[in-house]
């Protein structure tokens, strides 16, 4: 059983993930109505696939949990589907955990007919990235919103929209949730001490959300 088996009902349960104005925004711009088939990569929790679903689209998720219970169980470099299979692929608050971010988005981009729609944290500062890599190991690396557009215009991508958020999160639900405890979960209080509110009890990090559309040329 891998660590994200073990923390798949944490993640169906938190409010982080299952809510809020990003995910609004992440379901108005994949534009859900009946008719329209979209993949839903590294589903997570599922928040995204079943407000989808509610709005009428046809949803298929994936995972490379099989604890997310996901209806394909496969990693986001190896998407088990034919080129333009779906009019639009999203990836929520996922990117930073890909072993290979450029496989994953390449793809993405393939399966997609028409569409991406990603969210994902932003990078900040090397002492943020030390304490999400120390809080979860599976933390790869958060990008900047210019590295963000670089790498989706690098790969045939236009950019459509942009749009930022900042999510609070109570410190001891977040370092739980990874099992993150004792002097780790100390120096990672210590790493976001400039993010944290005044008591302590919380820090935000910024998000970006991003619909891009294969370019036509």
């Amino acid at each position: 059983m891998s660590a994200w088996d073990e923390r798949a009902e944490r993640y169906r349960t938190s409010q982080t993930h299952a809510e809020g104005d990003d995910l609004d925004a992440v379901v108005e711009l994949c534009n859900p109505h009946a008719g329209v088939k979209i993949l839903d990569v590294a589903t997570g929790g599922g928040h995204v696939a079943r407000r989808l679903r509610d709005e009428g689209a046809e949803v298929v998720t994936c995972d490379a949990s099989r604890g997310m219970q996901p209806d394909v169980v496969t990693p986001a470099e190896h998407l088990p589907f034919a080129d333009g299979s779906f009019d639009v692929v999203v990836s929520r608050i996922a990117a930073h955990h890909f072993d290979d971010l450029g496989a994953a988005l390449g793809e993405m981009i393939r399966v997609s007919n028409r569409v991406l729609v990603v969210e994902d944290m932003l990078y900040r500062s090397e002492e943020e990235h030390e304490a999400e890599k120390l809080r979860d190991p599976t933390h790869n690396r958060s990008l900047t919103a210019e590295e963000w557009r670089d790498v989706l215009v690098e790969a045939g991508l236009e950019i459509e929209q942009e749009l930022f958020f900042s999510k609070e999160h109570d410190f001891d639900e977040w370092l739980a949730r990874t099992d993150c405890a004792g002097p780790d979960a100390e120096r990672v209080r210590e790493l976001l001490a400039q993010y944290s509110s005044d008591d302590g009890s919380s820090w935000s990090n910024d998000y970006i959300v991003v619909k891009a559309r294969k370019s036509q040329r």
